[in-house]
């Protein structure tokens, strides 16, 4: 078992926990946007970022990727961590502002206006779809590519994937997607019939090579009748 303290709390946990992990046993509530029980953790969206260590030598961390260490001193709510996750949450609001999703975390923590010109690319390369496809699908039909400015998330070659299973799951996860956050239902939402419904975390050339279908919507099949 290890030892750490949490926000003065000391906690014992097995080897091989995380921050984040720790801090939910204790209750201390850790936004994340990247994180879902099930898929590996990959700290990109930087919204679950703790302080570890003592001042002046104290630094963020991504909770979600941090080990627990013996000895360890965490603070989750320190005036450096909200001020880090404030600016995230601006940025994200800037590059996705019709997600539902980051707009309740912006909601959360108080943010009522954001700095930074609205750039409506939408994808904030969380990379949960990915992650979804590879690890919980068994598919690999999609992931990362180019790098920087030009990183996206496609097929392999820019080709329709032969590997991808219809499943449908890479929208459901994405959190800068409109449709997965307007309706409840999303499979009556999204269809491969409706070319005007796709999602806008894609681009309309992408779409077709790389979006899951869902069965067909309502609407489609009144048109069959």
């Amino acid at each position: 078992m290890i030892t750490l303290t949490i926000n003065g709390l000391e906690v014992e946990v097995e080897k091989g926990t995380t921050i984040l992990e720790a801090a939910k046993s204790l209750g201390f509530p850790i936004p994340t946007l990247c994180y879902m029980e099930g898929l590996s953790p990959y700290g990109a969206c930087r919204l679950c970022v703790v302080e570890i260590g003592e001042e002046p030598r104290s630094r963020l961390v991504t909770s979600c990727t941090y080990l627990c260490e013996e000895g360890l001193k965490v603070r989750t709510a320190s005036q450096r961590v909200v001020k880090s996750r404030k600016m995230i949450l601006e940025l994200l609001l800037a590059t996705s502002p019709q997600s539902k999703v980051i707009q309740d975390l912006a909601s959360a923590h108080e943010i009522r206006q954001q700095r930074f010109k609205q750039e409506y690319e939408d994808c904030i390369l969380c990379g949960l779809c990915v992650r979804m496809c590879d690890e919980q699908m068994g598919a690999k039909a999609i992931g990362f590519r180019g790098r920087g400015q030009n990183r996206t998330i496609g097929t392999p070659f820019d080709v329709k994937s032969e590997a991808c299973r219809l499943c449908g799951g890479c929208m459901y996860v994405c959190p800068a997607c409109q449709l997965r956050c307007t309706y409840n239902e999303p499979e009556k939402a999204i269809c491969g019939a409706c070319a005007n419904l796709s999602p806008p975390c894609l681009e309309k050339d992408e779409y077709d090579d790389m979006m899951c279908y869902m069965d067909p919507c309502v609407a489609c099949e009144i048109k069959k009748d």
